[in-house]
């Protein structure tokens, strides 16, 4: 038998991936719930690096149906608000496995929160059998707890399922000095350390989820997910987007 922690012999340079991606991605140009196009590309990524023989983890946030610290701004209760936004990454996770297996990948979604008519209890030791058979495991409803974002459910996860790197997609090509959208010197970085990330403020993923990084030595590749391709590029080991390490 060969080296279970090797790469995959496709040349890829990760064996098992966390991929993070926000909810807002599958909103598109829509601003709010799931866009057709935005989900069938979400899913044609994942399955082009499933099929270089990756395990593949994914966390997706809720913000494109409701973001509970929105909704505390509002005057909602922000324990209600927060598992408001817990159920929502569960609705993004179900339309997600209902697209991949549509491509004919296996997957299973596992949740935070019990709800067993739809999805797997969250439980490690299953999640990472579940990945060793190939199978896609999106994992739901955050950490399962009010106060902790979906970035730091999937920093967790991650490390819970022996994960190589933390993927992050967003909309832009990884992370700049300031703002892209809104400066146009704005300088793309190619590596960062978790202690640049924390000092500067750089909006990479909240302070809890680099922290949990830093103290395991778990790296973050930050890349844009709306360029086709981009996904695969990082994994066969071009140089796309940011890389957040202990330097």
């Amino acid at each position: 038998m060969g080296d279970p922690d090797a790469p995959p012999a496709s040349g890829a340079r990760f064996r098992r991936v966390l991929l993070k991606v926000s909810g807002e991605i599958l909103a598109g140009e829509q601003g709010f719930g799931i866009e057709r196009d935005r989900i069938e590309t979400l899913s044609g990524e994942i399955a082009s690096i499933h099929e270089l023989g990756v395990q593949v983890g994914l966390v997706i946030g809720g913000g494109n149906i409701y973001r509970g610290l929105a909704g505390a701004a509002d005057g909602m209760d922000r324990v209600s608000g927060d598992h408001m936004g817990m159920l929502a990454t569960v609705i993004n996770s179900l339309a997600i496995q209902s697209v991949l297996e549509r491509r004919g990948l296996f997957t299973r979604v596992m949740s935070a929160i019990n709800m067993e008519e739809v999805a797997e209890p969250y439980i490690r030791r299953r999640a990472v059998r579940h990945l060793e058979k190939d199978r896609v495991v999106i994992m739901a409803a955050g950490t399962g707890n009010p106060y902790f974002t979906t970035d730091t459910a999937a920093a967790l996860r991650a490390m819970e399922i022996g994960a190589d790197v933390i993927i992050k997609g967003t909309k832009v090509d990884g992370v700049f000095t300031s703002d892209p959208m809104k400066d146009p010197e704005a300088r793309l970085y190619e590596r960062l350390t978790y202690m640049e990330v924390l000092s500067q403020g750089l909006r990479v993923m909240d302070s809890t989820a680099i922290s949990l990084c830093m103290e395991n030595g778990l790296p973050i590749l930050v890349f844009n997910f709306t360029v086709p391709g981009n996904l695969r590029r990082l994994v066969l080991g071009e140089q796309v987007g940011t890389l957040v390490s202990e330097g």
